[in-house]
């Protein structure tokens, strides 16, 4: 209905805003400041960031609702995929970088937040035309080409800032958990984040693979020669 696409481009709006902001200032801090603009991201944007990932779970919902339905796969297979993603940025910048300041300062959290404003800044733009019925050629080819490269440029950024933590995390027993007597269950976090490693580079198989799916969806010969008409 008119309601709901205006209610998902307004969305898309607030999401360009706040990735395009962030985008722009770290590419202006760098321009002035240089590399010591890199050790100082976090706390120049990282607000804006957190709150455009805690806004992003809305995705989630508007898939499994039903309201945006310009994705290919399923419902359910599409809400898993997109869960996935979501996860793993929520994971690594809220539990990972947000609660170790030695990481914070990491040159791999600027890396971190450029790949992901990157995909982000041409994603919306794309979502918000595509809203309006309009489907320029060359958006069109950089929205599900050049996530192909960056995503899993991300997981290893995402896999070293991790790797990079887990000092810090054996160091200080941040969520670490030991019961008291008579319990002997304990939940040592460092492992926790060793076991996450396996499932983050095992689920970049699947999301790679659904990244040229969607690819070969859009910019099949045919889909083209719709959408320039």
């Amino acid at each position: 209905s008119f309601t709901m696409n205006m209610y998902l481009f307004v969305y898309d709006l607030m999401q360009f805003c706040g990735h395009s902001w962030i985008f722009t200032n770290m590419i202006i801090r760098f321009m002035t400041f240089g590399k010591d603009s890199l050790a100082d991201t976090f706390y120049s944007i990282g607000l804006v960031m957190r709150l455009c990932q805690l806004l992003s779970v809305l995705e989630i919902l508007h898939i499994l609702i039903g309201i945006d339905k310009s994705r290919l796969l399923p419902r359910f297979l599409q809400a898993i995929f997109f869960s996935f993603q979501i996860t793993e940025r929520i994971i690594v910048l809220f539990v990972v970088i947000n609660s170790q300041e030695e990481v914070q300062g990491k040159y791999v959290v600027c890396v971190l937040f450029f790949l992901w404003n990157l995909l982000d800044v041409v994603r919306y733009t794309y979502n918000m035309l595509a809203r309006m019925g309009i489907y320029y050629l060359p958006l069109t080819w950089l929205n599900f080409s050049l996530c192909i490269p960056l995503y899993p440029l991300s997981v290893l950024a995402k896999g070293f800032a991790i790797c990079i933590s887990l000092p810090y995390f054996e160091s200080f027993g941040t969520y670490s958990i030991k019961l008291p007597f008579p319990f002997t269950f304990s939940i040592y976090f460092p492992y926790v984040l060793k076991m996450y490693l396996l499932v983050l580079f095992t689920g970049m198989c699947f999301i790679i693979q659904n990244l040229f799916y969607e690819r070969m969806a859009h910019l099949g010969t045919g889909n083209i020669k719709n959408k320039r008409s």
